[in-house]
Parts: structure tokens; C-alpha cells; sequence
């Protein structure tokens, strides 16, 4: 199983998350927890119609983690 890049941003009503590598595949919620669930099935859908259509799955991203105090 392949693990995608993330990113969550916090907005007025809650939050948003979004896969960069998988263009469209975005998620909302009021909490972080909700977020992620919403985002977790987004990717799922999203690689399923992707595999559907016969459409290449994307390599994931590398990242590295930075952390300032």
C-alpha cells in the first residue's frame, strides 16, 4: 500500500486536506480527526476511479519532516 502526501490547513469553519500527487483529492471537515477519516476515503475513491478509468497510479512524493522550535 502506497502512503500519499497530505497536507491539512486550518480554515474559518474547520479544515481542508489535499493530496498533492493526486490532483483533485481533497477532503473537509469541522474537526482534524473528521478531516483525516474524509481525506483517508477521498484517496480511496480517488485511486479506485483512477484504476477504473486504467489511468497510471502516481508514485508518491518524497518528503522530509521539519520541525523548528
Amino acid at each position: 500500500m502506497s502512503k500519499f502526501l497530505v497536507l491539512f490547513e486550518k480554515s474559518s469553519t474547520g479544515y481542508a486536506a489535499y493530496a498533492p500527487d493526486l490532483p483533485g483529492c481533497i477532503a473537509t471537515g469541522r474537526t482534524l480527526d473528521e478531516t483525516r477519516d474524509r481525506m483517508t476515503q477521498a484517496i480511496e475513491m480517488h485511486l479506485s476511479a483512477m484504476r477504473e478509468d486504467g489511468d497510471p497510479i502516481p508514485e508518491p512524493s518524497h518528503f522530509e519532516l521539519v520541525e523548528a522550535v
